[in-house]
């Protein structure tokens, strides 16, 4: 692994900084990477949540080098996308939840990373934007797609479409954000929601997840089905065992995550 991207365990938590100044763009090797690394905390039962942050102090991420498509190369265009769903689809099936600490700019790729979360968490001082059809591109990395599913249609036409670029508090009104801090409390703030997680039983956390993003490719009464399904499903687990117990037994419940 690289130094880029620099992955820490705090019991059940997992912080994985992006670390590429000046403004942690994203590159071939970073995207491998963190498909990699997400899929090494999936198997990983110990971890329950992951907490994406940066090291800079004025960007959470600027998203793609431009000088990548300079030449306009079709070939390269075609792996960077490729290398970006990739990454970005892989971040948002994580088991867990994942949370982004947003304490700086997020632009393009950067806003995209953020939005495979799922949880944002943004300082007071943050903006956001997809700018990529000024530069006579396209958000490739799911941006049309999530921030639809986030905020409605009227708002990612804005954004997209019409180049806006989006304040935090503006961003928690529209539900492009769950929460706005302030300035240098964001990691603070998604380490605590992500120990909340803790508390909840992991397979079940996982099964939540399951349902709710099936959402995006389900017709809601499927959805009914496999609720019912994954709820009964539940009850071969140990922890189904040991969370209800440990209520009635008025004590907390010790996660094995099996």
């Amino acid at each position: 692994m690289s130094d880029q991207l620099i992955v820490e365990k705090q019991g059940h938590i997992a912080v994985i900084t992006m670390n590429n100044p000046p403004a942690n763009t994203w590159t071939e090797a970073t995207l491998k990477e963190l498909a990699v690394i997400v899929k090494e905390l999936n198997v990983d039962m110990d971890i329950f949540s992951l907490v994406l942050k940066s090291s800079s102090e004025k960007f959470f991420s600027a998203g793609a080098d431009l000088n990548l498509f300079a030449d306009s190369d079709r070939s390269v265009a075609r792996d960077m996308a490729r290398y970006f769903g990739e990454a970005f689809e892989t971040l948002s099936q994580f088991r867990g939840v994942s949370i982004a600490a947003m304490n700086g700019w997020a632009m393009g790729g950067g806003l995209e990373v953020a939005l495979a979360c799922d949880i944002r968490i943004a300082e007071e001082q943050v903006q956001m934007a997809l700018p990529e059809a000024k530069v006579g591109l396209l958000p490739c990395a799911g941006g049309t797609q999530n921030l639809t599913m986030l905020v409605g249609e009227g708002w990612t036409k804005k954004m997209i479409l019409c180049g806006e670029r989006v304040k935090a508090a503006k961003a928690l009104e529209i539900g492009l954000v769950e929460e706005v801090v302030a300035k240098g409390e964001c990691v603070k703030r998604a380490m605590k929601m992500a120990e909340q997680v803790a508390e909840q039983s992991p397979m079940a956390v996982a099964a939540c997840k399951q349902l709710i993003q099936s959402n995006r490719t389900r017709a809601w009464d499927q959805g009914y089905i496999l609720e019912r399904e994954l709820f009964v499903d539940l009850f071969h687990s140990e922890d189904q065992k040991e969370g209800v117990n440990a209520f009635l037994g008025k004590r907390k419940a010790q996660w094995k995550n099996r």
